[in-house]
């Protein structure tokens, strides 16, 4: 029985790394996305081949996807605590990471707000 209930916990951790994997490379997939889309917008709005939404515009979806990402890397970040028992100083970094994601993400909401009211 006790091996079972070992088992059962190790592929209980295994997934939650693979799913801490996961929500890492999505958001920085977001993250790319938006830059790349921002730059070919930004282009494409520089040569005049067609018509293209104001920079404003640019700028805000390109927060929005950023915003979306650092989501996604801080939800990585606490389901890492997870899968690994961290020690003193890693749950101090993880903390540190974790207030510069969510305070980046709230000015970066806050501007894109900005944006929509302007």
């Amino acid at each position: 029985m006790s091996l079972l209930a070992i088992d059962v916990y190790g592929l209980f951790f295994e997934f939650l790394h693979i799913l801490t994997f996961f929500f890492e490379v999505t958001g920085a997939i977001i993250i790319i996305y938006g830059g790349l889309t921002a730059i070919v917008k930004m282009l494409l709005l520089e040569f005049r081949r067609i018509k293209i939404p104001p920079y404003n515009q640019i700028r805000m979806s390109l927060t929005s996807k950023i915003v979306f990402g650092l989501e996604f890397l801080i939800a990585a970040d606490i389901l890492a605590t997870i899968v690994a028992p961290p020690t003193q100083q890693e749950l101090i970094m993880l903390a540190v990471v974790v207030v510069i994601r969510t305070v980046l993400g709230y000015f970066l909401e806050k501007e894109a707000l900005e944006f929509e009211i302007t």
